[in-house]
């Protein structure tokens, strides 16, 4: 071989060298042509890679639209739920709410029924002496099961207590933690109620429990302010009866409506219609009534002479045509003898006014007492008189003591009773005043 073929394949190329300076330092580095190829081909494999991927995203841009798409479906979806949760929770609140509203009007109107029943009873109140006077004369028609109307009342409170208190219970357990059930004091009831029945259920079934025996107690009122309007009318009547077989007949009783009440000042305003829901007021008014009546009966009858002038004597002769004991022939005796020692205590018959005193022939020392409605007394043969004229006496007062003055065969006291001023038997009167015993001493 040549030299000069030897110069050409000796030849060698020149290696690039890099030179890095920091500072002071130098650093020399070469780069070997491998290492020239190596970078070549990572720069070309980059480069066609990234303008394949720009191509098939500019060629594929609906790629980029659909996963927007997608993202915007995703978020709406979420959003949706997130509302219909939303919603969800809006009605239990709602429903919630509604129950405890309802439960609580329910429970606001039971307040007012007990509130309604107390005030009636207290109402009754005002007629509890009136209704004593005459309770033990209809003992005998009062129906069994009635009772007294206090024990009636106190039951029947207790009774829409505990109702009121079920429905608090039941509101306290199922909506009662809001802070307005809390003020209104609902209490948790026990875990036994019925797992498929709501508040608003057992809330119904609760106040229709308690509406019933409220409704049962209004009930249980109006028969016995019945019972008491009818006793009482029964009580008049039978008074006014008596007296009236006895020969008197007594005045109409003025009825509490029909009371002309024009002449009392300070009264008046426009007329309102009553009102008359459920029938209390009238029945009310009407037991006012009866009570009115009788006991304006009752003082009229107190008004007539019934009883004796001298209760412990003995009738020795009766009102009638008898035989005269100073002449021995028929002749009227206007009145009726008590068998009476001299100095007997004589007693006002009635209630009145002393209309004369003294001295009066036949009657020997005489008293005359008007008790108004055309009805007056007379007592006679007295030996002491200690009224005057004028003089107002009541029924039982010691008026006079007896003697034998007068026209009289010996001591004894004559009695007489006169209407509009004609005699009538005093002994029917006596009779009378016996069967009112039970009626007006009271």
């Amino acid at each position: 071989m040549s030299a000069g073929s030897e110069n050409v394949f000796a030849k060698r190329r020149q290696s690039h060298v890099l030179i890095l300076a920091s500072g002071d330092r130098v650093r020399h580095m070469t780069v070997r042509p491998w290492m020239a190829a190596l970078i070549t081909c990572f720069a070309g494999v980059f480069g066609t890679g990234y303008l394949a991927a720009t191509t098939y995203l500019v060629l594929r841009d609906d790629l980029i639209g659909g996963t927007i798409a997608r993202q915007a479906r995703m978020q709406h979806e979420y959003e949706d739920r997130i509302t219909a949760l939303r919603a969800q929770v809006d009605r239990v609140t709602s429903r919630q709410l509604l129950d405890q509203q309802i439960v609580e009007e329910k429970v606001e109107k039971l307040l007012q029924r007990q509130l309604e029943l107390t005030s009636r009873s207290a109402k009754f109140g005002e007629f509890s002496e009136a209704g004593d006077a005459f309770s033990d004369t209809g003992k005998d028609d009062v129906s069994p099961g009635t009772g007294s109307l206090g024990d009636g009342n106190q039951a029947g409170t207790e009774t829409g207590v505990k109702a009121i208190e079920a429905m608090m219970g039941i509101a306290g357990n199922d909506i009662g933690r809001s802070p307005h059930s809390a003020a209104l004091g609902y209490a948790p009831t026990s875990a036994g109620s019925s797992g498929g029945e709501s508040a608003s259920d057992r809330a119904d079934r609760v106040f229709s429990s308690a509406t019933l025996s409220l409704k049962g107690l209004e009930l249980e009122q109006m028969a016995q302010m019945k019972h008491m309007t009818d006793t009482a009318l029964r009580t008049s009547e039978t008074i006014r009866a008596i007296v009236e077989d006895a020969g008197f007949t007594m005045p109409v009783v003025e009825e509490a409506l029909n009371v002309d009440r024009s002449a009392e000042p300070g009264i008046g305003g426009p007329f309102i219609e009553p009102q008359n829901g459920d029938g209390f007021d009238r029945s009310l008014l009407d037991l006012d009534t009866a009570l009115v009546k009788l006991e304006r009966t009752r003082e009229a009858a107190k008004r007539l002479p019934l009883a004796s002038p001298a209760p412990a004597a003995d009738v020795t002769s009766s009102f009638g045509n008898r035989v005269d004991p100073f002449l021995g022939r028929l002749a009227l005796h206007a009145g009726i003898d008590f068998r009476t020692a001299t100095g007997t205590r004589v007693r006002a018959t009635a209630g009145g006014i002393v209309t004369a005193v003294g001295s009066a022939g036949g009657y020997g020392n005489m008293i005359e007492i008007d008790h108004g409605n055309g009805v007056s007394t007379r007592y006679a043969h007295l030996s002491t008189i200690l009224v005057d004229v004028g003089e107002e006496v009541k029924a039982d007062a010691v008026i006079a003591k007896s003697g034998s003055t007068g026209r009289s065969t010996g001591p004894h006291l004559h009695y007489e009773v006169r209407l509009n001023g004609r005699p009538v038997d005093p002994a029917r009167f006596l009779r009378a005043g016996t069967e009112l015993s039970g009626f007006l001493d009271r």
